[in-house]
């Protein structure tokens, strides 16, 4: 392959049916993930982990922590740090329950599978070390969703700080896809104190990568990875460290993209408005170019 993107062997067969009309969209989940940042010698390095091989989506893939918002997280008042529920909802294009489930989102899935918090007990202050006995099977109950996010941080007696994230994009999966997820990416730095570890079931590896590298292998085709990891790797390239990159987050464009197939000359265009370097065209019961 020229490159590192992911392309599951189903695809083809929807994209055609779904612009000839006979595939009705799934309607997508809301879902968060945290692009998380450090410095590293004059450029931030974002944390990335990969897929299991075993995965049934994007199984070998690069990717950040991430995942779908829980219901539970809409109504509960939470403690909480930073930019109010309704700025939020501004910021995201939500309302203000929403908002504040994909925050809590965003940083639970942060949590679940680097290890990191974004909480602290004061609205100053972040959590210095997770691990330990207590803290891990509170980290368990989270991800088999016995506990919700917002029970997690009332438990703990803890402030979500939500000046810590900075919404950067949003992508919505392709509507041939079957499963969807309406997804807000975000920024993070690595708070003070806090180290990842691989803490997801979803992932064999975890790395700390530069940006520019990352997009650089999966050019070679060495990382595999999906259209949106790759545009987000090159859209962080510019900035030289994890405060500039959470600087430049409040000024982002958080316009959904969503892939667009059609028919053309016996073949189906795949595009990504804005994003011209994904695009395929797949000839008829033939396979990608």
């Amino acid at each position: 392959m020229a490159n590192g993107q992911w392309f599951p062997p189903e695809w083809p067969e929807r994209i055609r049916a779904l612009a000839e009309g006979t595939l009705t969209p799934v309607a997508p989940r809301r879902a968060a993930t945290v692009m998380l940042l450090k410095d590293d010698h004059g450029t931030p390095a974002v944390h990335m982990l990969r897929r299991r091989a075993s995965m049934a989506f994007a199984g070998g893939a690069y990717a950040y922590p991430g995942g779908g918002v829980d219901p539970r997280d809409d109504d509960h008042q939470i403690r909480w740090a930073g930019p109010t529920r309704a700025w939020w909802a501004k910021r995201l294009g939500v309302d203000e329950t929403s908002a504040q489930a994909i925050v809590c989102a965003a940083v639970r899935e942060t949590y679940e599978e680097a290890g990191v918090l974004l909480a602290g007990p004061a609205p100053d202050t972040v959590v210095g070390d997770t691990t330990g006995e207590q803290w891990e099977a509170d980290r368990a109950a989270l991800v088999a969703r016995d506990l919700s996010f917002a029970e997690f941080l009332d438990r703990r007696g803890l402030v979500l700080r939500s000046d810590l994230l900075g919404a950067w994009t949003r992508w919505i999966t392709p509507e041939f896809e079957t499963r969807r997820y309406d997804t807000w990416f975000f920024v993070a730095a690595l708070p003070e104190g806090q180290r990842t570890r691989n803490a997801s079931t979803e992932a064999d590896r975890t790395v700390w990568i530069r940006p520019a590298d990352a997009a650089e292998r999966y050019d070679k085709g060495e990382l595999l990875m999906m259209p949106p990891t790759v545009a987000t790797l090159r859209q962080l390239v510019p900035y030289g460290s994890a405060a500039d990159a959470l600087a430049a987050a409040p000024a982002r464009d958080l316009t959904p993209v969503l892939a667009k197939a059609r028919l053309a000359n016996g073949e189906v265009v795949l595009t990504w408005p804005g994003h011209d370097e994904f695009t395929k065209h797949i000839p008829t019961g033939g396979a990608p170019a």
